[in-house]
């Protein structure tokens, strides 16, 4: 019984402390580049666009295609950035947890 309250007491605890972190991660932003930083993009925590800045020698009629693919490929830099920052945060915050194996967290 004793064991079954302390593991309530730690998962109390637990849960504080992930809201805390996921309260963090809302606050991160990250920031990514494509075509050698022409454009790059800002996001949150949230994966929300924050800024989005993009060269002007980039504005040619003919290359708009390009720029899309630019602007693509630079939100997917910066939310790889912030699923890192992620991933390690909540890897610190449950070492030596028994947590199976890719099971993804915060849930």
């Amino acid at each position: 019984m004793k064991d079954l309250i302390g593991l309530m007491g730690k998962a109390k605890e637990m849960q504080a402390k992930f809201q805390a972190m996921q309260e963090e991660i809302a606050s991160l932003e990250a920031s990514g580049q494509s075509g050698g930083g022409l454009v790059q993009v800002t996001i949150s925590g949230k994966f929300e666009m924050r800024s989005l800045k993009i060269d002007p020698s980039l504005f040619k009629e003919d290359d708009v295609e390009i720029l899309e693919d630019l602007i693509l490929a630079a939100h997917n830099d910066a939310k790889t950035k912030v699923e890192a920052i992620m991933q390690e945060k909540t890897k610190a915050l449950t070492a030596g947890l028994p947590i199976p194996p890719g099971m993804k967290l915060p849930f």
